[in-house]
């Protein structure tokens, strides 16, 4: 809903319908994860998209339906529905979307939601999206750290998913839950689907060097947060680092102490240092590799750089668990020459971290495109 939700705001303000169209869950080869969404305006504009041209038209004719008729459902496209091929789903992946009418009357929470985002504050939104009594469908209740608003239909409900929906708001999960008809755990016959709104993730970047802005681009692109930061004051300016959240002049080490103190790194922060200078790299990486897991921490320079470094660092102590976590040099073997090149080519590993694939032509493989569909299911076997 996100990405929607600017064009959703002006019809519920004025007291009108839309029609939110959301992919809740996904299997095999699926275009978009779960949590995209496409709208349809009360005036019939479409905004957004949960195939990426796959099964859009099908979906805009549901949701206009959904606007006019107020009565909610959940569609399944794919190879196991008999018009999978009708509407244009061939890739071999299945989608649920869910489908609602978005009213003030239908989610009065709406703009709460909104001004959380917005402030880049912690919020999710539960929805039933399957029950016996259809009366349920649709209902939300948005959950923030520490308690929630709305009403799923009874109180019984409202607990046992506000509850069990922290957990997933802490992790910045988004996915399906199972309870009874009332919320009761271990049974079935109600599904919620929990979409959660963190902050951007962070991106890092060490040292105000040309690699460093072209990085930060990228980054920006991919939709981190980015951070540069360097010590030397006539190279960290905002003025070289346009596409940069904020540039920070200070010593990094310091500076990345002080924000885990701070609580402000977790598990979705990409640390990239980029200076392949021991004055400053070494004590950085000792503090990113010694301090709480975050999803990456590279270090740009050569082989011989990096033998450097490693000894270096383990000169101040660091172990060989610790020591695995640096990608070192940084980068997949694109070949790359340029800044920006190079920058593609740590955006890649990065990514390829992230998702667990293997760097490798896409040509060249027989498993799965999407690495994180094939490990859930292993998971679920």
């Amino acid at each position: 809903m996100r990405d929607v939700l600017e064009a959703i705001l002006p019809d519920w303000r004025q007291g009108k319908t839309a029609g939110l169209a959301t992919v809740v869950n996904t299997f095999k080869s699926a275009p978009r994860l779960p949590g995209a969404s496409m709208l349809v305006t009360a005036g019939g504009a479409a905004v957004g998209s949960v195939s990426g041209g796959c099964v859009e038209g099908a979906v805009y004719e549901l949701a206009t339906q959904v606007k006019d008729d107020g009565v909610p459902v959940l569609v399944r496209y794919g190879i196991s529905d008999d018009d999978a091929f009708a509407v244009g789903l061939t890739c071999g992946g299945i989608i649920d979307i869910f489908v609602e009418p978005v009213s003030q009357q239908r989610f009065a929470e709406l703009d709460g939601v909104r001004q959380d985002i917005e402030d880049e504050r912690r919020v999710g939104v539960a929805t039933v999206i399957e029950h016996p009594d259809g009366n349920w469908l649709g209902r939300h209740l948005v959950v923030r750290p520490g308690g929630f608003e709305g009403n799923l239909g009874s109180e019984r409900a409202n607990l046992a998913v506000g509850d069990d929906c922290q957990g997933y708001l802490a992790a910045g999960r988004t996915g399906i839950l199972s309870y009874g008809p009332d919320g009761e755990r271990l049974d079935s016959g109600m599904r919620v689907f929990f979409t959660s709104y963190a902050p951007p993730p962070r991106m890092l970047v060490f040292g105000a060097i040309d690699f460093a802005s072209a990085l930060a681009r990228l980054g920006t692109f991919l939709g981190y947060r980015v951070t540069v930061c360097d010590a030397r004051a006539v190279f960290a300016t905002p003025a070289r680092f346009p596409d940069a959240a904020e540039v920070i002049n200070e010593w990094p080490h310091r500076y990345l102490s002080r924000q885990q103190e701070q609580g402000l790194v977790d598990e979705r922060t990409v640390i990239c240092v980029l200076t392949h200078d021991p004055k400053f790299d070494i004590p950085l990486l000792a503090v990113a590799l010694r301090g709480r897991p975050v999803a990456f921490v590279g270090a740009m320079g050569s082989r011989r750089t990096h033998e450097d470094r490693i000894r270096r660092l383990r000169e101040t102590g660091l172990g060989g668990a610790e020591l695995a976590r640096l990608h070192s040099p940084v980068g997949l073997d694109l070949g790359a020459r340029t800044p920006e090149e190079t920058a593609v080519s740590i955006a890649a590993e990065i990514i390829a971290k992230q998702w667990s694939g293997s760097g490798e032509p896409l040509r060249q493989l027989d498993e799965r495109i999407h690495h994180d569909e094939q490990n859930r299911e292993q998971q679920e076997a």
